[in-house]
């Protein structure tokens, strides 16, 4: 355990675990610019890449070689930090192994785990981490993590909330790098498209297949349509939110895709392909670097006559205001720079930064939503977008069921407004 900790929080040692991988990179640029992180270890399991990478982001950080798979390695290396990001995919095989060393290490922890089953594995973990004295923070990255942070956003506009939806666009979520393996998180997509996943609906907990198409109202859209996949946000929200009814994770692709997904999903459950082939192939087809789509592009498709079209990352609350039925729907207007890499790596490095878990305020395994407060992490999260926003205001877009609007309209204005009062300005990358 660090002597920095329980002395006011003043300085901290943070270890970012896959730190010169694809989105840890994002995390240890974003951590660097925090003043109280007084030192950085790049661990990764390829030692060369972690020294080149930490020897250009100046003297705070390090490099350490370290196989994730190895819990006591781990536990010797998080021995004596303050903190652990976590980026070592995909979740439902890694999560639990790295969250066991960190509590073994008594080394607070976070990470980007974006797997249902892995969620309720590390949420078993919470007596063990209260008694190791340690603040975990699970799934903080875009979805889940930014996408939390978004639904909670919506609900309290609401007095009661019975129904809950996250998305997000997957034809965006492509790797900007590619390596001799597909991606942790092409695996995890494609894990979480097959077999069953877990869904609450009616009030409980049950077992599902993937992939189905489910209609709901967006505010300042209309009527839209989601397919259902594995997340954790469908498991934590009715945790925290006990008067939740339904709570559901969608994507939004194209037909062609979805049939494309559905066909690899039926060979992979008759056992004749592997997940890891068929991220392979996914890959492949796709290619890597693919821009995120933005707000920005959305709005472009808007303008050419796909009013329908769903902004690439949202969240969406149904429930009653004023004693009517009401919804309040949350996206951004601007995001991380760099695609899925900024989007994910850079909101891990900002809870860190808004929780500030040495403090000692928490302990035990929590969702984002128990334990981030929404607008901080948004006031934190909004330089560092691109285009830079001042603050939540000018960041998070709401539109509301009792008010006629057009988000398209919405995000346009907002768009044109921040181009023009940014002209010059920094980039807000990191």
């Amino acid at each position: 355990m660090s002597p920095n900790r329980g002395h006011g929080g003043l300085r901290m040692k943070v270890i970012v675990l896959g730190g010169s991988g694809g989105m840890g990179q994002y995390a240890v640029r974003a951590a660097l610019n925090f003043d109280f992180v007084e030192e950085l270890v790049v661990a990764d399991a390829n030692g060369e890449a972690a020294r080149r990478f930490a020897g250009s982001c100046g003297p705070k950080a390090r490099a350490a070689e370290v196989d994730a798979r190895d819990e006591a390695a781990l536990a010797r290396l998080f021995s004596g930090a303050d903190a652990v990001l976590n980026t070592v995919g995909p979740f439902f095989r890694m999560g639990p192994p790295v969250l066991r060393a960190a509590v073994r290490a008594k080394v607070h922890y976070f990470d980007i785990n974006d797997d249902w089953e892995s969620t309720e594995a590390m949420f078993a973990m919470d007596g063990d981490a209260r008694a190791a004295g340690i603040t975990a923070v699970i799934g903080m990255g875009a979805s889940p993590g930014i996408s939390n942070m978004l639904a909670v956003k919506a609900m309290r506009e609401l007095e009661s909330v019975e129904e809950i939806f996250a998305g997000f666009d997957v034809d965006a979520a492509v790797p900007e790098h590619r390596g001799a393996k597909p991606s942790a998180a092409t695996v995890h997509g494609i894990h979480q498209l097959t077999g069953v996943i877990r869904v609450f609906e009616d009030g409980r907990y049950a077992d599902a297949k993937p992939m189905r198409e489910i209609a709901f109202d967006y505010p300042g859209i209309g009527r839209v349509r989601g397919w259902t996949m594995g997340h954790p946000e469908a498991v934590t929200f009715p945790r925290y939110f006990k008067e939740l009814r339904t709570a559901r994770v969608l994507m939004t692709t194209t037909r062609t895709n979805l049939a494309a997904l559905r066909i690899l999903g039926r060979l992979i459950d008759a056992g004749l392909l592997s997940i890891d082939r068929a991220a392979g192939w996914i890959e492949r087809l796709e290619g890597v670097g693919k821009p995120a789509k933005t707000p920005a592009d959305f709005v472009s498709e808007a303008v050419g006559g796909a009013e329908k079209n769903l902004p690439p990352l949202f969240a969406v609350a149904r429930g009653v205001r004023h004693g009517t039925p009401a919804s309040v729907a949350a996206t951004l207007i601007s995001a991380p720079a760099s695609g899925m890499g900024g989007a994910t790596g850079v909101p891990l490095a900002t809870a860190l930064a808004v929780v500030r878990p040495e403090r000692g305020s928490k302990h035990g395994v929590f969702a984002p939503e128990a334990i981030v407060e929404p607008d901080a992490f948004f006031n934190a999260l909004a330089p560092l977008c691109k285009p830079v926003c001042k603050a939540i205001d000018e960041l998070v877009v709401l539109t509301r069921s009792w008010v006629d609007t057009s988000l398209a309209t919405e995000l346009r204005k907002r768009i044109q407004r921040l181009t023009e009062t940014r002209c010059g300005g920094g980039t807000g990358s990191v």
